[in-house]
């Protein structure tokens, strides 16, 4: 039967018609909708940036419903956004959700419970956040699971939710302070092929034998502990030897060779135990004089760079971070006065601070702390003169060990040192944003604005990076000199902590560092130091505690308003206060009327706990950092 080309015209026209019935029928399920706002919204997702269906990071799927056609969400994807909120408790209302992948962000607090409701779940990424408190035991019970990470994060506990996932092929728990021992149940993970639960110090207990995992990460020392790289070399040679020890395969049933009787002569035998013995004797022998010879040439290496750096005046670079990619973008400190031509952005006890663009960088500001140091020879010089010298050096000493070893987003890093002779140039990021002293100053005079959410924030910053120097680095790292003026942010408003000059490293036999150089600042030192002389961890703790007051206060503890109180102390009149019938009154009044003033008054709480007046009393950096952020918004 022949159609006419009018009767095809009408086909079409009438199939993409009802093609577009079709499409218009397909909504989006309204329970997924409202769930998605919801995520978007906690998540800091507002205005031109929410995502609905089929775009870059929302992808939905038809289902069927009452012999409808619905779209459901089953992909979320906002990796890298900047994203600095919570994972919301709507997450469980997105039933049909096959992957969450939220990693490189800054979303913080825990991973709600809620997300046990997304039984579909396939991926889930949320690595490189703040995510923080324990993993829910029955995570194991998305057996759909085929990606997990949840690397470099600062989530806790044990690892008890790794129950049953038959499906993972990859898992990674890096990088965060997961405790107690590792489950013999990762043995039954017949899929995984990726594991990495390196960076975990606390974590215990041998690695159970996979032989299906291609990729494993432990960092695990001895005792059945050891990376599976080097447990692949043994098996395999042993392997080896075993192939190569046991019948062929083909043979069937034959029987093995009954054993030789024939036996070397004796005269052989002696001279092969002579063979050996030679080998022995040289072997040992060659090895002897190749020491003596490393020796003899390693001090003569040593004597000819001695006189090499005597002869210099001006010492050598020294380079701490990747930023600066070759000796030659800072020659210019090299020169007489290397920074006469640069901006200077400030000078206080230690030097004078530049400002400059790190050549070859496409623009990369870097700042440039001069520290002057007269010539060692330079006479006239008062005693006070050569005490404070003595000092300053002794502050860039410090700072030059602590900085050139420790590397953290809450810590300004030192990224080069250069030694001239008659100052020392410290290299550093540039934080544009200035000090946290700087931005109270300024929301003081009302020339700029500094809500609630980002004060919280810096807060955070600060507890975390205290909580890497306290407990995290290797060794115990004491700051001494926490205040807002040595709280830097960079242009994200992250809190760095900066100026190390008095920091000390703890070593582990040590609880304490004692020194009869007064350390700190007026307002921010803890009691007991007056009286001891002893600077511990504790002692940060109460000086972080008056820079949380200083946040939500918006007073420094100089400020003149506490000379007029019965007080005359920061710390004296907040206690008072928030043992009063009105502790709101403690509040800056550029804050009230924002509807977070109870979240207010727990940083407050929190505050005067860091500020106890035994030290044993007051809670250690993980706490603080841990009850600043279950403080809901």
């Amino acid at each position: 039967m022949a159609f006419t080309a009018s009767q095809i015209h009408f086909f079409f026209i009438s199939l993409f018609a009802l093609l577009l019935i079709v499409q218009a029928k397909l909504n989006l399920y309204p329970p997924d909708h409202a769930a998605l706002l919801l995520v978007q919204k906690d998540l800091g997702i507002q205005g031109q940036r929410i995502a609905l269906c089929n775009s870059v990071a929302v992808s939905c799927e038809r289902r069927k419903a009452n012999r409808t056609q619905l779209l459901r969400v089953t992909r979320i994807d906002f990796r890298s956004n900047g994203l600095s909120g919570t994972l919301s408790p709507a997450i469980g209302k997105l039933s049909e959700l096959k992957e969450l992948s939220l990693p490189n962000n800054r979303l913080f607090d825990q991973i709600p419970v809620q997300i046990l409701d997304c039984r579909k779940l396939e991926i889930l990424d949320l690595g490189n956040n703040l995510f923080s408190g324990k993993v829910t035991s029955e995570l194991s019970s998305l057996v759909r699971l085929r990606i997990l990470d949840l690397s470099s994060n600062e989530l806790s506990g044990n690892l008890n939710f790794l129950k049953y996932f038959p499906n993972l092929e990859k898992l990674s728990l890096a990088d965060n302070m997961f405790t107690g021992k590792i489950p013999p149940s990762l043995k039954s993970f017949r899929n995984l092929r990726f594991l990495n639960i390196s960076g975990n110090s606390f974590l215990e207990g041998p690695v159970p034998v996979m032989s299906q995992v291609e990729h494993l990460s432990a960092d695990l020392d001895r005792n059945n502990f050891v990376p599976k790289r080097y447990i692949l070399a043994e098996n395999s040679t042993r392997s080896n030897q075993i192939s190569a020890l046991a019948p062929n395969s083909n043979s069937g049933n034959a029987p093995a060779p009954a054993p030789s009787h024939n036996v070397a002569p004796v005269h052989k035998r002696n001279k092969k135990k002579r063979k050996v013995r030679a080998w022995f004797l040289g072997f040992f022998a060659g090895s002897f004089a190749g020491a003596i010879s490393a020796v003899l040439l390693s001090v003569l290496f040593k004597l000819v760079m001695f006189f090499v750096r005597k002869g210099k005046t001006d010492g050598s670079l020294t380079i701490y971070s990747p930023l600066i990619k070759k000796a030659e973008d800072l020659a210019f400190l090299e020169k007489e006065d290397g920074v006469a031509s640069l901006e200077m952005i400030g000078k206080g006890g230690c030097g004078e601070v530049y400002r400059a663009e790190l050549p070859g960088s496409n623009g990369k500001i870097i700042a440039i702390k001069k520290i002057l140091q007269p010539p060692m020879d330079a006479a006239e010089l008062a005693e006070e003169d050569t005490k404070a010298l003595n000092k300053k050096m002794r502050q860039v000493k410090s700072e030059i060990q602590i900085l050139g070893q420790i590397r953290h987003r809450n810590l300004l890093p030192l990224l080069a040192h250069m030694p001239r002779p008659d100052c020392h140039y410290l290299v550093y990021e540039y934080m544009k944003n200035g000090s946290l002293q700087d931005i109270l100053q300024q929301v003081t005079e009302g020339t700029r604005e500094l809500d609630w959410l980002g004060r919280h924030r810096i807060a955070v910053g600060i507890a975390t990076g205290l909580e890497y120097l306290h407990i995290n680095h290797s060794q115990c790292i004491i700051h001494r000199d926490l205040k807002p003026a040595n709280v830097l942010l960079d242009d994200d408003m992250e809190a760095r902590i900066a100026d190390f000059g008095l920091a000390k490293a703890v070593p582990d036999a040590h609880t304490h560092v004692t020194t009869s150089n007064v350390a700190g600042t007026v307002g921010y030192i803890a009691p007991e130091y007056h009286q001891t002389l002893k600077f511990t961890d504790k002692c940060d703790i109460y000086s972080f505690g008056v820079v949380l007051a200083v946040l939500v206060i918006g007073k420094l503890p100089s400020d003149e308003f506490f000379q007029h109180t019965p007080e005359m102390s920061l710390v004296k009149w907040l206690r008072n206060v928030m043992t009063s019938e009105d502790p709101k009154r403690a509040i800056d009044p550029k804050l009230i009327g924002s509807g977070f003033e109870e979240q207010m008054l727990l940083v407050l709480k929190i505050a005067c706990f860091c500020t106890l007046e035994n030290p044993k009393e007051r809670p250690n950096s993980k706490d603080v950092r841990c009850m600043l952020t279950q403080i809901k918004h």
